[in-house]
């Protein structure tokens, strides 16, 4: 019996056999993060976001757009004179206008134009010219000097929508980060589940083996015919352990199938990078200052950008509303229209005009309440910011506590399995030389699968860690040689049609 035994504690210590399958797909972690970057739907979501903030910023730059305005107008009218209905004569009048202006706004809040305007009048008035044709070429300007006036005030759309789309762009980098961790957990996670799966393997292996012989040694009449039950019921709870750890794979499988858009959906999946073991050294301050710097805390300060630009627009919205407007023109009025132009061109007939335009509400609650509203917004914002650096800086020390405690579970379950091991081989001498029952060395095989499993949970675990730390200080993109670029959301928008 002592070959036969010795054969299973070999098979128990040497590495399980990894199962391999007809289609397989060889994913290193780098092949994952590349292909989830490039393929995962959420992430491609995501970057729909910004592009829509570019067409929101080139609307808004459309306030800078020229203004044509063309109007012709034609007017038949019949007044009777005043007094008795037969007391005078009818007077019947036609008009016709044709009207344009070239209008613009400038960055300054002034509205610019240049007009065109022409009409005609015609009756049968006793008037010296009754028939006659009047022009006027000319340009006016409208500026405000206190409320609406200057750049932040008149792009104030623009500015919002460029901060907005840089805030976009720091959620898709988050997005991304979240990403990379959810591909490196899942990718740790399927090596976890086939590790798993092989212990399960090799320990059914084992407990029919030991279920083999232990017939045989019934039937010798060297044991009882109770110790096939013992044996019967070890190799199907084992079985039974390996169905359920074969299910775990092929759920997981799909999950990374789907995080990583493999169009093979037959294909399994095989991980070639192992977790890593050895131990990151870090400086908790470098790590702070990193995490300070993080695309969620980034996001959060673009928003506040946003809260002080509107608070310093709605502080300018609370004074008065004074314009200076003014407006030149050449005229002309003439019987003919080609007289009527030649007195336009000779500059004899200017017109022009200056003045201001004062308005303010009395009150202004209006105004006073939309700057108040901005302002409690931006303080709002500054205190989110605060709140997210402190929990970044919490996060950062709980994530390198987590990478110490990682680093030496794995080396106490490193030697747990070794002590399962040597156990093992101390029952099957026992059970050579009937000090051991066919239940305790299953016990004993159990406690070693228990041991590979706790060792194969620590590896992973601390590779978790490992990911925690690099998501919570930020540098994890970096690390990945992940980058953000503005071009590819803008390549997005040109290329919707």
């Amino acid at each position: 019996m002592r070959p036969s035994l010795l054969l299973f504690a070999l098979i128990l210590i040497l590495p399980a056999a990894s199962y391999v399958s007809a289609e397989q797909i060889s994913l290193t972690l780098k092949d994952s993060i590349r292909m989830a970057v490039e393929k995962n739907l959420d992430v491609r979501a995501e970057l729909y976001n910004p592009a829509q903030f570019e067409a929101e910023i080139n609307r808004n730059r459309s306030i800078y757009d020229p203004q044509l305005s063309l109007l012709t107008e034609y007017t038949d009218s019949t007044i009777s004179p005043v007094g008795s209905i037969s007391s005078g004569k009818t007077t019947e009048s036609q008009s016709f206008m044709v009207n344009s202006s070239l209008s613009r706004l400038l960055w300054t809040g002034a509205s610019a134009a240049i007009n065109f305007n022409n009409s005609y009048t015609g009756s049968n008035s006793s008037q010296s010219m009754p028939n006659y044709w009047q022009t006027g070429l000319g340009a006016s300007i409208s500026q405000p000097l206190l409320k609406n006036a200057g750049r932040d005030a008149t792009e104030i759309a623009i500015n919002v929508s460029r901060l907005s789309k840089f805030a976009s762009l720091e959620r898709f980098n988050a997005k991304l980060l979240s990403t990379v961790v959810q591909v490196r957990t899942e990718y740790f996670k399927l090596h976890s589940l086939l590790e798993e799966r092989d212990v399960k393997q090799v320990s059914l292996e084992l407990a029919r083996k030991i279920l083999s012989d232990t017939k045989a040694r019934v039937k010798a009449g060297i044991l009882p015919a109770m110790e096939i039950l013992n044996a019967e019921f070890g190799s199907v709870s084992r079985e039974k352990e390996l169905i359920d750890a074969e299910l775990a794979v092929k759920d997981q499988i799909d999950v990374l199938r789907l995080l990583l858009q493999v169009e093979d959906k037959k294909a399994e999946l095989h991980i070639v990078d192992l977790p890593p073991r050895e131990l990151l050294n870090t400086v908790e301050s470098d790590a702070i200052l990193m995490a300070l710097e993080r695309p969620d805390i980034r996001e959060q300060k673009r928003n506040l950008e946003i809260a002080e630009l509107q608070t310093r627009v709605f502080s300018a919205k609370t004074r008065p509303d004074l314009a200076l407007t003014a407006s030149a023109s050449l005229t002309g009025n003439d019987s003919t229209y080609h007289g009527n132009m030649d007195k336009v061109v000779t500059f004899d007939y200017p017109v022009w005009s200056i003045g201001l335009n004062f308005v303010y509400p009395l009150g202004n609650r209006a105004a006073e309440n939309d700057y108040r509203k901005s302002r409690l917004k931006t303080e709002q914002t500054a205190l989110q910011i605060r709140s997210l650096e402190e929990g970044a800086a919490n996060e950062v020390r709980a994530a390198i506590r987590g990478i110490a405690t990682g680093f030496k579970q794995i080396e106490v379950t490193d030697r747990g399995r070794a002590f399962a091991e040597e156990r093992l081989r101390a029952f099957i001498r026992k059970n050579e030389v009937g000090l051991a029952t066919t239940k305790e060395v299953l016990d004993v095989e159990n406690d070693l699968a228990v041991s590979k499993s706790n060792q194969i949970k620590a590896v992973v675990g601390y590779a978790n860690a490992l990911t925690r730390y690099w998501q919570v200080t930020g540098e994890l993109l970096e690390r990945e040689g992940v980058r953000v670029v503005e071009g590819d959301a803008d390549k997005l928008y040109s290329a919707t049609r």
